[in-house]
């Protein structure tokens, strides 16, 4: 596959790469089963409402979640599906959404986006959270034995989150957005390229150029998580986030991030201006690179609460 490939078709082009896209990600279980969902506990502040929920979507383990949104807002809500980070810090997961992390901004999200109006929905990922048990490398190991890879089945329980927001009467279904940072921020745009129901798209210091970071020598600084069994030889980073344009793309990126380096971050923006530009919407995509590192800054925040309030 070549980068011109995206102009050649145009959206039947992007629907048959969904699928290649989707079938790198090892066998994975029936998108078709019926999702269930147990309410655990609804705890509720002065602004907002939190939902401790259990969900099968799997059919293989549960997957703890939250679900929040503002209080006194009745109605249809727009909503972000939120993808934590890793940071090596298995026990965190969801939490992040929450609590916060040292390396984000304050409020925690889940505050930030229900002041401005929006729902929101987190879900543990494999190996984190209350999911922690079996290690990630253990975890990835075993699934290969079995056909299966670790990020496939990752974004596989990040996908059957989005059909459960589905279900919900409070939420806008027409106005689903996704983002996260690090781990959460790849995520975000493997989501966004598979799945055309997320109208938009935020990633935060992780959009990494794949070939960038092969010349950079820095494979070590992504978990074993990250590396998909031939990926390289169908998809370009740039190739995958093609796949979500005409839709709303803003990534924020540290110039001193060693996980993105420099010039795969130019590479990939000139390649996305184009595709941009050739679907008819040129200011559809943006990227920022800011002085800072592997963090969220509050200028940051800033633009990514504006950039909401512009397409969401």
């Amino acid at each position: 596959m070549t980068d011109n490939s995206f102009f050649q078709a145009g959206v039947s082009s992007k629907s048959k790469q969904r699928k290649e896209l989707y079938q790198l990600l090892g066998k994975l279980p029936d998108r078709k089963r019926p999702i269930t969902v147990e309410l655990i506990s609804t705890q509720e502040s002065d602004e907002l409402i939190t939902e401790k929920l259990l969900l099968d979507i799997n059919g293989i383990e549960k997957v703890p979640a939250y679900f929040t949104k503002p209080k006194n807002h009745p109605g249809k809500l727009p909503v972000v599906l939120f993808n934590h980070s890793h940071f090596g810090q298995y026990e965190v997961g969801k939490n992040e959404y929450v609590l916060g992390r040292p390396e984000m901004q304050k409020p925690p999200y889940a505050l930030a986006l229900g002041r401005a109006g929006y729902a929101g929905l987190c879900i543990d990922s494999w190996c984190f959270g209350e999911r922690h048990g079996r290690s990630e490398m253990d975890t990835f190991k075993e699934m290969l034995w079995n056909g299966q890879v670790l990020w496939g089945m990752m974004v596989y329980d990040h996908l059957r989150a989005l059909d459960y927001l589905h279900t919900r009467s409070d939420v806008d279904t027409g106005r689903i957005a996704t983002m996260g940072m690090s781990m959460g921020s790849t995520m975000d745009w493997w989501l966004a390229a598979l799945d055309e129901r997320i109208k938009v798209c935020v990633d935060l210091c992780c959009l990494t150029d794949y070939q960038a970071l092969l010349e950079a020598r820095g494979l070590g600084l992504h978990g074993i998580y990250y590396y998909v069994p031939g990926l390289l030889t169908q998809f370009t980073t740039s190739q995958i986030n093609g796949l979500i344009s005409p839709r709303p793309h803003f990534s924020l990126a540290g110039r001193f991030d060693p996980l993105t380096p420099l010039a795969g971050l130019k590479k990939i923006d000139q390649q996305l201006i184009e595709i941009y530009r050739h679907d008819g919407a040129p200011n559809a995509w943006k990227l920022k690179i800011y002085e800072s590192g592997h963090q969220e800054t509050e200028t940051m925040r800033a633009d990514i609460m504006t950039f909401y309030q512009q397409w969401l």
